[in-house]
């Protein structure tokens, strides 16, 4: 289709396999991944990082990592959420070691050039939230508190360092205490948050560069995502804030004919057009899909980011969430739950099918598995669960 190179990079993704939906060979893929895990935990080293990780040249250098995006705190939770799901057998109670994560993250942080942040996915919010979830106590949450209050006005408005992220963490507790405390935190989070928000986009202070980034991992629909999730927000500025993402969404779109995608950034960038949950289309849909109105003309912009997701294909990167075939499969299956099409959700499956095949050829290539919630394995079998349940949650974002 004439145009179509100009929304995604062809040479990021690869035909998806032609095999039918199977979920006997869904559950035994869960199980093998979850088994192949389990027997690769280390004590000392938890779960060393995978040599994909390490090549990542745009974060800080990793030390042995306990956090919830990359690290043993993700995996953790990743291992609790299929037990509770189902598909896993019932293994290892992880809840031991999870209380040993904090104090281990105080002394050894994941990012030794960087030190202790209090943030959801790279720093001890997650980890403490993760401790909580198994084996929960008093003292995690006056150190949760805390690091929710540090995180306030972190200059990086987005989920994986900032204070979005970590108003996520705040709404889960108050889900789960009923504490005042909580709401107010959230609440402290929410205020400075709106207040940020001045133009179409919010500006972020990330990794030395100031930017306007659309996707959910640093940007703005992560940030609608952190705002929306639950019923915190007051309904005037619900109402507010879904016309608002609304525009903006129709803004940035690049259309052609039947599809549409949303480029990482306003600036001017040196990659191509990313298709992956962290930037483009794929990430907009899943995080956006959930948001009100449901009129038609919003409902389609988002079904032409599906179509686009699908047109693109399975990303060569491999299947992970954050930057992989399920991250992007989890789009048709918010779809699916917003249109009832199951047009959408054989979609997902077909992806699902594919992201087993990835899983197993990474692993062969290496010799091993690739152990982190967003990244790696752990998150993949995540997304198979969801395929079995054809249910959207997105891990730890929609459900934690």
């Amino acid at each position: 289709m004439t145009g179509e190179p100009e929304l995604f990079d062809p040479d990021a993704h690869e035909p998806v396999i032609e095999r039918a939906w199977d979920a006997h060979r869904a559950r035994a893929a869960i199980g093998a991944i979850v088994a192949e895990t389990e027997s690769a935990f280390e004590h000392e080293s938890l779960w060393p990082p995978h040599p994909l990780d390490e090549e990542e040249d745009d974060e800080p250098p990793l030390g042995r990592v306990a956090s919830l995006y990359l690290g043993a705190a993700g995996v953790i939770w990743a291992l609790h959420a299929l037990r509770r799901a189902g598909p896993a057998d019932p293994g290892r109670d992880w809840g031991e070691v999870a209380v040993t994560l904090p104090e281990r993250y105080r002394r050894e942080p994941d990012f030794p050039d960087v030190g202790v942040v209090p943030s959801l996915w790279m720093g001890e919010a997650g980890i403490l939230l993760v401790a909580h979830t198994l084996a929960p106590s008093r003292w995690q949450e006056e150190w949760l508190l805390e690091a929710v209050r540090a995180n306030v006005e972190n200059p990086t408005w987005e989920l994986m360092w900032g204070s979005p992220g970590t108003m996520l963490a705040a709404q889960v507790m108050y889900e789960r205490t009923g504490a005042e405390c909580w709401r107010a935190a959230w609440s402290d989070s929410a205020d400075r948050l709106w207040d940020e928000w001045r133009g179409d986009l919010w500006e972020q202070d990330l990794y030395g560069r100031r930017q306007h980034i659309l996707g959910p991992a640093h940007g703005f629909a992560g940030e609608v995502l952190a705002l929306a999730r639950g019923d915190l927000l007051d309904g005037t500025r619900r109402l507010e804030l879904e016309r608002r993402a609304a525009a903006v969404l129709a803004k940035y779109a690049l259309r052609v004919g039947g599809l549409a995608q949303w480029r990482p950034s306003l600036e001017p960038s040196s990659q191509p057009r990313r298709t992956q949950w962290c930037h483009g289309a794929p990430g907009i849909v899943a995080s956006l899909a959930s948001l009100a109105p449901h009129d038609g003309r919003l409902t389609d912009l988002l079904v032409a980011g599906g179509e686009l997701t699908w047109r693109a294909g399975p990303l060569k990167k491999g299947a992970s969430l954050c930057h992989g075939t399920a991250g992007n499969g989890y789009a048709f299956l918010k779809l699916f739950e917003r249109t009832g099409d199951e047009l959408w959700l054989r979609r997902a499956r077909a992806f699902a099918m594919h992201a087993i095949e990835q899983v197993e050829r990474t692993s062969a290539h290496y010799g091993r598995g690739r152990h982190s919630l967003w990244t790696g394995d752990p998150g993949t079998a995540l997304y198979l669960s969801s395929c079995l349940t054809a249910t959207a949650a997105f891990p730890t974002l929609d459900t934690f």
